[in-house]
């Protein structure tokens, strides 16, 4: 969540972001609230100061009053040291009313875009940050989809998933569950080389890890949540990973902090009918491969240039075409301050599939987490990223499509030594 020293000192600038994001004039209100409620927390904070303070030299008054044999005297300090007790325990029960509700108006703020964030409302409205500059494939009108290229080669089964657990949980099978192994272990020994410690996170975390990289109070509907427990399963491996750190301080030489990990992820998100969201497009269990920073202030968005770099590089070695698209206000997530997507296109379907989403977080999830480094004498809040790399659902069906002949399924040669076969026949 925003700072609540920088909400206050950069008013008209949080406010100016917010309407980037498309905040009504009314609900720019939110912003005069919080530092309303920060005023009184103050004022209440401070009343309650005096009140302690005044009790602590009453009590050291009745001390020696009674030393001296001034019992009357004494005794009615005390009485007053009682009224103390009282009126304090009312202002502590107040002063932590105000504290929820304070932090509960700042968990409704969301970050402050990056000043290159388009304006926008949709993804109608996100700018081309980087254009795919050769022609696009064309595969023909008799080019297969990948759901039915999975059914013609045997692949994944949609209707099985079904049977097993329910829609959207496809079930792998014989080269299709190999390719998806080997696209997990290209990507990470990918992240390996670059740098990347491997981390094989849980796949449940509790609400704190939730709350502490902004999935709730922002994102309950989309999380799958055991109830009895008060456990969520991960919607990306962000979650667990980001967590590492929470409430620790780290020190100015260990950055940068560079984490990858596999993971399957779980998402509830209502899907909407039509070829857009036919077979891997949107699913609730796919696998991704993510990859998670902590960077210096200073640093960071040189770092989210490498990630970009990174991702990019990924899919130049696969041999996709692919795009990437700045993110506008209306679409940028609720924790991020700047947005890159990237889009890979799918020459059967004859359309871009979303594949990845790198962003900066700058300090909001980081004031969240209390993760901080020792700069000198002082610390700071570190900046996190993330991005990912990469989701392996849409990957796997722009493989199928873009690499489809008469003869079969061409494997790109830098997956032919996971794979163990360079044709899907």
């Amino acid at each position: 969540m925003l700072e609540l020293n920088f909400l206050r000192v950069n008013t008209e600038r949080v406010k100016e972001g917010l309407r980037v994001r498309n905040f009504s004039d009314e609900a720019l209100s939110i912003v005069d609230d919080i530092i309303n409620l920060d005023d009184r927390r103050k004022a209440t904070q401070t009343e309650l100061d005096s009140l302690l303070a005044e009790r602590n030299t009453l009590s050291r008054e009745i001390g020696e009053l009674f030393k001296s044999g001034q019992k009357d005297e004494a005794e009615q300090k005390r009485s007053r040291v009682n009224d103390i007790k009282e009126e304090a325990a009312s202002l502590e029960d107040a002063l932590k009313s105000i504290k929820a509700e304070l932090d509960e108006a700042l968990y409704q703020v969301p970050n402050i875009p990056h000043p290159s964030v388009p304006k926008g409302s949709t993804e109608d409205d996100n700018e081309v940050y980087k254009a795919w500059a050769k022609d696009l494939p064309e595969m023909g009108d008799d080019a297969l989809p990948h759901w039915e290229l999975a059914k013609k080669y045997n692949l994944f089964d949609l209707e099985l998933g079904t049977k097993i657990t329910g829609s959207g949980f496809p079930l792998y099978r014989g080269k299709g569950a190999r390719l998806q192994r080997a696209l997990i272990s290209f990507f990470l020994d990918e992240a390996n080389r670059a740098g990347y410690e491997e981390i094989l996170p849980p796949l449940i975390v509790n609400e704190d890890s939730a709350r502490a990289t902004g999935q709730l109070p922002d994102k309950e509907g989309q999380m799958y949540h055991i109830e009895k427990d008060g456990f969520y399963l991960i919607p990306t491996g962000e979650v667990p990973i980001t967590n590492i750190f929470r409430d620790e301080i780290l020190s100015e030489d260990d950055f940068p902090v560079k984490l990858t990990g596999y993971t399957p992820c779980f998402r509830r998100e209502a899907g909407s009918y039509g070829a857009h969201v036919r077979g891997l497009n949107r699913v609730h269990q796919f696998d991704k491969v993510e990859i998670v920073r902590y960077e210096h202030p200073d640093r960071s968005y040189e770092a989210l240039e490498e990630m970009l770099a990174h991702v990019g590089g990924l899919l130049d070695k696969l041999g996709l075409p692919y795009r990437i698209l700045r993110l506008c206000g209306g679409d940028l997530g609720f924790t991020a301050a700047l947005t890159f997507d990237f889009e890979v296109y799918s020459a059967a379907q004859q359309r871009w599939l979303e594949v990845s989403s790198v962003s900066n977080f700058e300090t909001y999830q980081s004031n969240r987490m209390k993760l901080r480094f020792k700069d000198g004498k002082s610390t700071r809040l570190a900046h996190t990223l993330n991005g990912s790399a990469l989701a392996l659902a849409r990957i796997f069906a722009a493989l199928l499509e873009n690499n489809q002949t008469a003869n079969g399924i061409i494997i790109p040669k830098v997956l032919q030594s996971y794979t163990g076969f360079d044709l899907i026949d």
